[in-house]
């Protein structure tokens, strides 16, 4: 059988694959599993529900408060807000766990569930395999008093808004910022905060209707903002996705940085500061060679992870580490927040720009980027992409004629049939040669 939760939750087309029928059962599951110690304790669960602005988040949400209220949980409605702004609420206010309606980054038909524990961190795989077992198991119905409420708590954005200007290092005034909400979860938060900070701000993207989320704007369509930044001379463009707990920027050249670049500017500010913690970064297997390099000049130590960003997590909170992401912008800083924040990360971005007086561009050269391309292999046993002998020849022949001077990263799919192939190189042309090469080599052997 295949696993109910995937890397993030539980996604799939809103109403066909995500149902309120599901959704109902997931939260009562939920309510079990985590609600589990504090009703051993006699005290009653209390879950923290935000959502996207989807269409379809209205009735899910409604699905997952209802079945978390049965069950015997107190609930507070958030709303519409970011993913890390419910996992920071869950924490703040002292719930019990979290639930987040949203699919980030993916069309507006589709939709997703995904919770936190107490504290407002991810949960272990093992956990939402527990809730995903308990899903249609009999349980004793909770009669009059002891059924839970639903209330529609109002407050969370302000109190979100004011923990993201507590952790803000430096003051954005005489800034110019374009904040593209992505028409998502963060619309109206991003752009407050940073007018608060004191940044003139331009918004793009920060009108959702339900329908238009993710649509030509945010952190996966960039040619908007480019154009926002260039038109009105702006010092910087902020690009979110659906749910904001990613961020990518454009400089006031119209040069995009990525998340290997904001970790890097990152990284050497905290070090400037003395608040990176062992010197070290936390970055995945897909992070650029070039961030590598970069940190190494730096004297910056890169521990490197699977790819996803709850392995990045389980690393920094394993060793105490500060700060870690992936190349698409999932940037985490473990001082202010448990997961990846968008907003966050965007301010302090800002504050470097407006502490150092230099443009993100200029900042982002810390870093050479190499040159990087994907090959995604299709129908194929990736099962035997580690063990085919032909397979891992042509990788160490590859290797051997980059000469050091590049990567090659075989790696299997979590969802599908596929063997992803990514090749770093000096050229453009080398990274394509080598990358078709290998993925011909891997179709020949693995083939289905």
């Amino acid at each position: 059988m295949s696993r109910l939760f995937g890397t993030d939750g539980v996604r799939g087309l809103a109403n066909a694959d995500i149902t309120v029928e599901l959704a109902l059962e997931l939260s009562i599951a939920a309510a079990h599993v985590l609600g589990g110690p504090d009703r051993a304790s006699g005290r009653r669960p209390r879950a923290v529900v935000g959502r996207d602005p989807r269409a379809s988040g209205e009735f899910l949400s409604a699905a997952v408060c209802a079945g978390l209220a049965s069950a015997g949980v107190d609930v507070h409605n958030v709303g519409v807000l970011p993913t890390p702004a419910v996992a920071y609420l869950t924490a703040d206010m002292g719930a019990t766990f979290g639930v987040m309606l949203s699919a980030s980054h993916n069309p507006m038909p589709d939709n997703g569930i995904k919770f936190f524990a107490e504290g407002g961190h991810k949960l272990p795989d093992a956990v939402e395999d527990e809730i995903a077992a308990r899903m249609g198991q009999h349980w004793e119905r909770p009669q009059g008093a002891e059924v839970g409420r639903i209330h529609e708590n109002r407050a969370g954005q302000a109190r979100y808004v004011a923990h993201l200007l507590q952790a803000l290092p430096h003051r954005l005034d005489g800034l110019t910022v374009v904040i593209d909400g992505a028409h998502g979860a963060a619309s109206a938060v991003s752009p407050e905060v940073f007018r608060l900070a004191g940044a003139e701000v331009v918004e793009i993207g920060t009108d959702p209707d339900g329908l238009n989320i993710n649509d030509g704007y945010g952190s996966t369509h960039l040619d908007r903002l480019t154009a926002a930044v260039i038109e009105r001379g702006a010092d910087l463009g902020i690009a979110h996705d659906g749910d904001a707990d990613r961020c990518l920027a454009v400089g006031a050249d119209g040069v995009e940085v990525d998340g290997d670049q904001i970790m890097a500017i990152l990284a050497v500010s905290l070090k400037e500061r003395g608040l990176l913690r062992e010197n070290t970064l936390v970055a995945t297997v897909m992070s650029n060679l070039g961030l590598l390099q970069a940190m190494e000049r730096e004297g910056i130590r890169v521990e490197q992870t699977g790819v996803g960003d709850r392995y990045v997590l389980e690393e920094m909170r394993r060793h105490g580490y500060s700060l870690g992401g992936e190349q698409s912008g999932h940037v985490i800083l473990l001082d202010h927040g448990t997961t990846g924040d968008g907003v966050l990360t965007g301010l302090m971005l800002a504050a470097r720009v407006a502490q150092t007086g230099r443009p993100i561009s200029e900042l982002a050269r810390v870093m050479h980027r190499l040159p990087q391309v994907l090959v995604n292999v299709k129908g194929v046993d990736k099962s035997r992409v580690e063990s085919d002998e032909a397979v891992r020849e042509a990788v160490l022949r590859a290797e051997g004629e980059l000469h050091g001077s590049g990567r090659v990263l075989l790696r299997k799919s979590g969802t599908e049939p596929v063997v992803r192939v990514m090749v770093e190189a000096v050229s453009e042309e080398q990274a394509r040669a080598t990358a078709d090469r290998l993925a011909d080599v891997v179709l020949e052997r693995l083939a289905l």
